[in-house]
């Protein structure tokens, strides 16, 4: 087998485990009642021990967050950092700050609903009522289950399991139709059938709040969204890994892997926090996973970790030292992920390596320190990274050109759409494309063909 077809073949060997059936019930045995005992959000009863181990063992990530919250540096999420730094020390002054802060000023759903969850031991009577009456309000005036923004379904969902003792449903009228219609009714349809090329229905900066609402749901409700989507979560923190530039970022306290982007100018460090947080949170909801061990590897490096006022209150929060890692350095340089149609590919993993990616309708080339972005149709000549090859169809439903490569990506295609392929000396055959408008197509070894592509008429 030649190297070609190793590297492109090896992404499959890795994610090759299923999503684990965690638990078997169906949606009519699924129970929407909020029962446990506080804290019920993130803080379980494994990682609350963790946590105060690490405090006990004066560990750098505990000490770093331990400098920011007893120097009084203005904290970003304040309710968040707060109420956590006083779940785990015990600093009853520090849980009435985050208490003063969420009656006060705090409009934050998701930081309101963590306040009361985990600083309850701290509060009177009066705040508790006033903080549930404002969280009850919250609730009341957001988006329902027809809002595509994660985020605010995220406090939504944490607000209605911290608030279920004085709900009288115990938070089902908010939960069930959370998951049975905002999820499976129209994001996941949308990432298995997606309406055009482009249409993201998990928007990458909005991974960390997914997987911040996959762990209360599961820790709650005994429900894994990922049952619903497996494919896409298969592959998700690999296609997570290799979706940021080779070069890393230096910010102000340290430096930071920068996930793609498409705006101008320099990259948006509260995306690059968020993303390293939503990594620490895919690999805490399934460790054992091969994926999840890679991207352990990843995050193990301590030159990446957060010391900023917003990052690290998540850095300590999921960062799980014990948690062995395998060498990121093994994943294979070319990855294509059929169920978001993303392809990206490198040199190598040294930081100074050309990168190209495909990515929600997007392509992009990393070289040289400098990101170029290419226009739609713009690379119907073949842009070449290492082994891989690349070609953006000029148009959607018909594309033409000559193949000398074994494997090429035919790109900007009608996502899940059927097309006839013609190639020279060949039978004419149909082939679909995949979720993100991604053809893949292999030639043997020394190919010399001319290629003819159009769309279907259905």
């Amino acid at each position: 087998m030649n190297a070609l077809r190793f590297l492109l073949m090896a992404p499959a060997l890795i994610i090759v485990s299923p999503v684990p059936h965690l638990f078997s019930q169906t949606p009519a045995d699924e129970d929407y009642r909020a029962f446990n005992d506080s804290p019920r959000l993130l803080l379980t009863r494994q990682r609350l021990r963790l946590l105060q181990r690490e405090r006990e063992r004066q560990s750098m990530r505990w000490q770093q967050f331990d400098t920011l919250v007893t120097s009084g540096a203005p904290m970003p999420e304040p309710g968040f950092a707060l109420g956590l730094y006083y779940r785990v020390s015990g600093n009853s002054a520090v849980g009435r700050r985050a208490v003063d802060w969420a009656i006060g000023e705090g409009s934050d759903l998701r930081q309101l609903a963590l306040v009361f969850d985990w600083c309850g031991p701290v509060m009177s009577k009066t705040q508790a009522d006033q903080l549930a009456a404002k969280l009850e309000r919250g609730l009341a005036s957001a988006t329902n289950d027809a809002s595509h923004d994660i985020r605010e379904q995220d406090g939504r969902a944490l607000a209605a399991i911290a608030l279920a003792d004085r709900l009288p449903d115990q938070g089902e009228s908010v939960l069930r139709p959370l998951v049975q219609k905002w999820w499976r009714e129209n994001v996941v349809k949308r990432i298995t059938s997606p309406r055009s090329l482009g249409d993201v229905a998990i928007p990458r900066e909005q991974a960390y709040v997914l997987y911040e609402l996959m762990h209360a749901l599961r820790d709650n409700l005994k429900i894994d969204l990922r049952e619903s989507a497996p494919d896409f979560f298969k592959n998700l923190p690999i296609d997570h890994l290799v979706g940021h530039y080779p070069s890393p970022f230096q910010g102000p306290e340290n430096e930071y892997h920068v996930p793609v982007y498409v705006h101008n100018g320099e990259p948006d460090l509260t995306d690059a926090v968020l993303s390293r947080a939503a990594e620490f949170a895919m690999v805490a909801y399934d460790d054992n996973a091969p994926e999840s061990q890679y991207l352990q590897g990843w995050l193990i490096q301590d030159r990446f970790l957060m010391r900023g006022p917003l990052g690290a209150p998540y850095e300590f929060l999921w960062a799980n030292p014990y948690q062995p890692g395998l060498n990121y350095d093994n994943v294979p340089l070319i990855f294509h992920d059929p169920a978001t149609g993303h392809v990206f590919a490198r040199t190598n993993w040294d930081e100074d390596a050309t990168w190209i990616g495909y990515f929600d309708g997007h392509l992009q080339l990393f070289q040289d320190g400098q990101i170029q972005t290419l226009k739609a149709g713009a690379a119907t000549k073949p842009v070449r990274v290492g082994t891989a090859v690349l070609l953006s169809a000029q148009k959607p439903d018909a594309v033409q050109f000559h193949a000398d490569s074994e494997t090429i990506f035919v790109l900007s295609l009608k996502p899940q759409s059927h097309y006839d392929v013609e190639i020279d000396d060949e039978e004419l055959s149909e082939m679909e494309a995949d979720a993100g408008g991604t053809l893949v197509l292999t030639f043997p070894e020394g190919a010399d063909a001319g290629v003819r592509i159009r769309l279907r008429n259905e």
